[in-house]
Order: C-alpha cells, then sequence, then structure tokens
C-alpha cells in the first residue's frame, strides 16, 4: 500500500507542475500552490496522527 501512494504522489506532483507551467496568469499560480500546500499541510497532519501513540505516555 505505501508504494501505491508513493506512485499515486508522484504522478499528482507530474500532474500539478503540468498544470502549473500551462497556467499563465499568475494569480492562478498563485492559487495552485496555496492549494498544494494545503493539501501537503493536511497530508503531514494526518501522518502525525497515525505515527504518534493515543492519549498521554506513561
Amino acid at each position: 500500500m505505501e508504494d501505491e501512494d508513493i506512485a499515486l504522489n508522484s504522478v499528482l506532483g507530474l500532474e500539478l507542475n503540468r498544470v502549473f507551467f500551462a497556467v499563465r496568469e499568475t494569480a492562478n499560480k498563485q492559487k495552485i500552490i496555496e492549494f498544494a500546500r494545503e493539501v501537503l499541510q493536511s497530508e503531514r497532519a494526518e501522518l502525525a496522527e497515525s505515527v504518534l501513540p493515543e492519549g498521554p505516555a506513561s
């Protein structure tokens, strides 16, 4: 499953890169950057939650 996630992220990254360079307006490029940052932050938060043990450490 992890290999599939890595492959999917690579494909999504390449597609985002393609769209970014196809867009001409700077304002729209900024929107793409902001969206990508939000997605990345969300993914990192989910990963951190899944790695950290639940409840206080004893």
